[in-house]
């Protein structure tokens, strides 16, 4: 057998690994219940305490103190899948070719949010927290399905803190902001490990190694600014910029081999065992591992127009910069077997997107809002690195929403469908056993929920 080449198939069993801790393209814009249900064009209004996700400038114009507590539901997709997969068929040798049929596990999802203002009475400066999550993922498929050496259970858990201050030219009716964005990340995963070949050369299959788990966390930080200009009583116009993030990830590995090819590749000579005890031998081998991922920055644009004094409406695009993640280099611990494999990057070649939002709020009397919009989303990521971890496409964003409210509460209620275009892949690679040839289908159901209090 030829250990280098059973590693290299941990390698990029590794590899794919980590490149879920970026959350992929699904960075979560639902941070707020108002915003969200006229589906996030909400740049050019903020108005609300949640401005701090949206444009921090807009606290500028609150009063007094406001807290708002919120969550995120998400239904997370039970996406479709029907095609081929590396894994498909009689393995090790007769898989690639015959079509299954597959479907993620159903979860829910719950993001927590909460955001603080105050506002100075003897100044125009008004500062505030945001804690929020911006990039959180879950993702299952069973640990039988054809997709299990690419991914068994993913989770993404991370969590935002962001200190702002915001100064308003009376003047003029303008505001600008700055903050700084503080972001810490749990990511675990979970797959079964497999090789292509053990012996060098043709014909490719697919032989089980074992199972993988990786854990890994990191704390970096970033910034944010915003400006909002309202140089009319029924017209103003938003912006907000978010940098980049470099996350500096730091975890562990564990691999537990389930087979003579995995012990292989631990070094052991199962050769040497009795022949009784090989199917039944487990070995487990440990390795810290680290890589670097670039959260991409974001540009949101948007003007909000009151065509009378009940209705409001608005129109944003928002660009992320996905391009800062190209590529993907994992670096193994100076002791683990793995090292070998050091300065071996994985190219990605994600590129920026834009997304477009319109929304609408009708004010039914003083105390009932009622909201809807709707967003087109391009997703980033391109054909020949698509897989089952994050399965994107183009997406359609339906929303709508409600608030009530007096002088000192509000409750403010959304629910969003989001609709994936059927994303049909063609980068089923036999050497490496990633992509597929088929077509996903996804869509998922979002409930979100607001109270502010106003003191």
């Amino acid at each position: 057998m030829k250990k280098g080449l059973i590693l290299a198939g941990i390698l990029a069993t590794l590899t794919g690994a980590a490149s879920l801790a970026v959350a992929a393209g699904f960075k979560v814009n639902e941070q707020g219940a108002k915003a969200m249900g006229m589906a996030n064009a909400f740049v050019a209004q903020a108005d609300d305490p949640t401005a701090l996700f949206y444009n921090p400038a807009g606290i500028a114009f609150l009063k007094g103190t406001q807290i708002s507590l919120g969550s995120l539901i998400i239904a997370v997709p039970q996406t479709e899948y029907i095609g081929t997969t590396p894994l498909s068929g009689n393995n090790p040798l007769g898989n690639g070719t015959s079509p299954v049929f597959e479907k993620a596990k159903r979860d829910l999802f719950i993001a927590p949010s909460l955001y603080a203002t105050y506002s100075f009475e003897a100044m125009p400066l008004t500062v505030g927290l945001g804690v929020n999550s911006i990039y959180p993922l879950a993702k299952s498929w069973d640990n039988s399905s054809s997709f299990r050496n690419q991914i068994e259970n993913l989770a993404i858990k991370p969590i935002n803190f962001q200190p702002t201050a915001a100064y308003r030219f009376d003047s003029m009716n303008l505001a600008v902001a700055a903050g700084v964005d503080i972001t810490h990340t749990i990511v675990t995963l979970q797959k079964s490990a497999h090789v292509s070949t053990i012996t060098g050369g043709a014909p490719y299959g697919a032989f089980e190694l074992g199972e993988l788990g990786v854990d890994g966390t990191a704390t970096d930080v970033g910034w944010n600014a915003g400006i909002l200009w309202k140089p009319l009583k029924e017209l103003s116009f938003g912006a907000a910029y978010r940098s980049e993030i470099t996350l500096h990830i730091d975890g562990d590995a564990n691999f537990l081999a389930t087979s003579p090819a995995g012990l292989s590749a631990m070094g052991i000579d199962y050769t040497v065992l009795p022949s009784s005890a090989i199917p039944f031998t487990r070995a487990r081998f440990t390795s810290t591992a680290s890589t670097t991922i670039t959260l991409p920055d974001s540009l949101i644009l948007g003007v909000a127009w009151k065509p009378t004094d009940q209705l409001t409406l608005e129109f944003d695009a928002e660009r992320t910069g996905w391009s800062s993640y190209n590529k993907l280099e994992i670096a193994f611990g100076p002791a683990s077997k793995l090292n070998v494999f050091n300065g071996k990057p994985a190219a990605k070649n994600w590129k920026d997107v834009w997304a477009y939002k319109v929304g609408g709020q009708y004010s039914y009397n003083k105390n009932l809002d009622l909201r809807a919009g709707y967003s087109y989303d391009v997703n980033p990521i391109p054909n020949e690195t698509l897989g089952p971890e994050l399965p994107d496409s183009d997406r359609h964003n339906f929303a709508m929403g409600m608030g009530i409210h007096n002088d000192s509460v509000a409750l403010d209620c959304a629910y969003m469908w989001v609709h994936w275009v059927d994303r049909t892949s063609s980068n089923q690679n036999m050497t490496e056993l990633t992509g597929q040839n088929g077509t996903y289908k996804s869509d998922a159901h979002l409930f979100g929920a607001n109270i502010t209090v106003k003191f």
